[in-house]
């Protein structure tokens, strides 16, 4: 998944539906009004950003693909907040259509305590003119050679009606282009030929006339629903359960969601649907795409609000589960940053040591052991085999890098482990920003490499008693006594 996130920077994708402006408005009650028993909310801020089909192009842009917005608004203050919200995110085009005959969407929150008291929405959701109609999907046919994938977010406002989703679901199955589509109604034969669709349970549930909370009544549901539409798979989203796809073919897979604390479940749909075109657009098979929508998705659940899911945090929370569950070596060191910077945001201690650890012995297993006691977790830094030899002569070492690297990445105490060329470990050390620095009892603190920058960071220097008559040349000299006996 962390290959198909690099493979996913830069796809473009073309996003068309139902556009709107979400705005939040913050306060605090401390009385009830006297006119009437409702709260009095004394406002304290105001935000707005992009809904709807926007909220899908902010993810698009967050996790680093381009994003063609084609939609329409009014002819009023709201279109121009929503046009400067656009301008303002970056990597996006937009091909915006004003109606004077409708107000543009505005979804207006307010929200007091963190709870939500009242929504206000101005909207208008009559169909789009038929001069509207043929302009939308000229767009669409102009701008589909230029993108990888093409996402329908149905809000049911009027933009997406029957001959726009028929005729450019047409258009793009005749470019080869994969229609991914966020469904509103629960006639999914609207969206024939599409490559995918993307509903909640209960959504399922409405299509398919029946209840969808097993996986076998799923599978089920959505096979006849795919048969019906022309469609290749159903994505379903089932929230605490995870994800379900079911293949044209019949096959199916169910992956579950990881433990997250849930603060708020919206745009969470968007954020997938992002994933998902981008993931289809860069020729991901769709069973790595869910992968990585389902890992999109439970960041986004850990927010609150609409909020985005960049490529970041995406890429952090891929590589520290690779380095918790996996331990296959060493990992490049931008990435260990990328780790130490999520375990050090949720209040986790981060500690390093280095070495060659040419043959592990106790001694080692002692020193890790100690730093590991002393911290939440633990990186290793390793001399490459070239600074090996350099530091330890032309016969070291005796195990090269990938097999020291993998042995000590199996260790319970150790947490993630890098290599380095140089002969000290101070770049490292700068890259990774540790909170505890470690090393061994023949040490002072003035003579650790890198104690003065961890120290300056607010960090601390630990020296560890070292297991007497333990030590890598130790082993040797016992070794070819052996061989000479």
């Amino acid at each position: 998944m962390i290959e198909t996130l690099d493979a996913i920077r830069g796809a473009r994708v073309l996003c068309v539906g139902d556009l709107m402006l979400d705005s939040f408005i913050y306060g605090k009650v401390e009385r009830v009004s006297p006119e009437s028993p409702v709260p009095v909310m004394l406002g304290d801020k105001e935000s707005r950003m992009l809904g709807g089909v926007g909220n899908v192009v902010r993810n698009v842009s967050s996790l680093g693909g381009h994003a063609v917005l084609i939609s329409v608004v009014g002819d009023d203050d709201g279109a121009t907040q929503v046009q400067d919200l656009v301008d303002q995110t970056p990597n996006v085009t937009a091909c915006l259509f004003r109606d004077p005959s409708r107000p543009t969407t505005v979804k207006t929150r307010y929200v007091a305590g963190g709870q939500q008291l009242l929504r206000v929405d101005y909207e208008d959701v009559r169909p789009v003119s038929t001069e509207l109609e043929d302009q939308l999907i000229q767009a669409v046919r102009d701008r589909l050679p230029d993108v990888g994938a093409l996402i329908f977010s149905d809000y049911a406002k009027g933009v997406l009606i029957q001959r726009v989703i028929k005729e450019c679901i047409q258009l793009a199955r005749a470019q080869g282009c994969p229609v991914v589509v966020d469904p509103k109604s629960r006639d999914f034969a609207r969206y024939a030929g599409a490559t995918l669709i993307k509903p909640n349970t209960k959504e399922m549930e409405l299509a398919a006339g029946q209840s969808c909370q097993s996986d076998e009544a799923l599978v089920q549901a959505a096979q006849k629903l795919i048969e019906d539409g022309d469609l290749e798979a159903l994505l379903v989203t089932r929230s605490e359960k995870g994800m379900s796809l079911v293949l044209r073919d019949g096959t199916a897979q169910h992956q579950r969601t990881a433990a997250r604390e849930v603060y708020d479940v919206s745009g969470a749909g968007d954020t997938v649907n992002a994933a998902l075109g981008l993931a289809l657009a860069a020729g991901v098979e769709l069973p790595l795409a869910m992968a990585l929508a389902n890992e999109a998705a439970g960041i986004a659940v850990s927010k609150t609000g609409t909020a985005t899911v960049s490529s970041e945090e995406l890429s952090r929370t891929l590589l520290v589960k690779h380095s918790q569950s996996i331990h296959a070596g060493a990992v490049a060191w931008g990435d260990a940053r990328e780790v130490v910077a999520d375990w050090q945001s949720r209040g986790l201690s981060v500690g390093f040591t280095n070495g060659c650890f040419d043959i592990l012995h106790p001694g080692h297993i002692h020193l890790l052991r100690s730093v590991r006691a002393q911290c939440d977790r633990l990186v290793v830094a390793i001399n490459s085999d070239a600074s090996v030899s350099r530091l330890k002569g032309p016969s070291r070492p005796i195990n090269e890098e990938a097999f020291r690297a993998e042995m000590l990445a199996a260790l319970v105490d150790v947490d993630l482990v890098v290599v380095f060329e140089e002969d000290t470990p101070l770049d490292v050390i700068n890259t990774v920003q540790p909170d505890v620095l470690a090393k061994g009892g023949d040490y002072t603190v003035d003579t650790v490499v890198g104690a003065k920058e961890v120290q300056a960071r607010g960090g601390k220097v630990i020296l560890i008693d070292l297991v007497e008559g333990h030590s890598t040349t130790r082993r040797l000299e016992v070794m070819r006594k052996g061989e000479v006996q």
